[in-house]
């Protein structure tokens, strides 16, 4: 069993910047994917981005060249910093856990395990 705990959530104004955070607690898989989901009111969920066992990472096109994913191996902690933000970014952001067995993580893991969320609103 795997605990993700998120934090890092807030509000700010279009074009600003956030860092969110999830801390796993727990054993994980030898071959593991961690990853960034978000779901706005009235809207599916959506993946953002994902990093791997071996620190590959894979994003949304939407987010490519404003997010970036890392995790911290010594602190089993996954960030992603969201730089350039856009009031459309305005949704709550959960991190997920799971298997990986190759391929873009973030399209092809299968997410196990799921944090409560952190809200992040934008305003413009």
């Amino acid at each position: 069993q795997v605990q993700l705990v998120e934090s890092g959530g807030g509000s700010v104004q279009a074009g600003g910047s956030l860092r969110l955070s999830c801390a796993a607690f727990g054993y994980m898989d030898s071959s593991y994917c961690m990853g960034w989901f978000r779901q706005a009111p009235g809207k599916e969920r959506e993946g953002v981005a994902a990093v791997d066992v071996n620190s590959g990472t894979s994003y949304a096109d939407f987010v490519k060249g404003r997010f970036t994913a890392s995790q911290d191996n010594a602190k089993n902690t996954l960030y992603l910093q969201m730089n350039s933000l856009k009031p459309e970014d305005t949704a709550m952001y959960y991190c997920a856990a799971g298997s990986w067995y190759g391929g873009s993580c973030l399209r092809t893991a299968l997410f196990h395990y799921w944090g409560q969320g952190t809200q992040v609103t934008v305003s413009s």
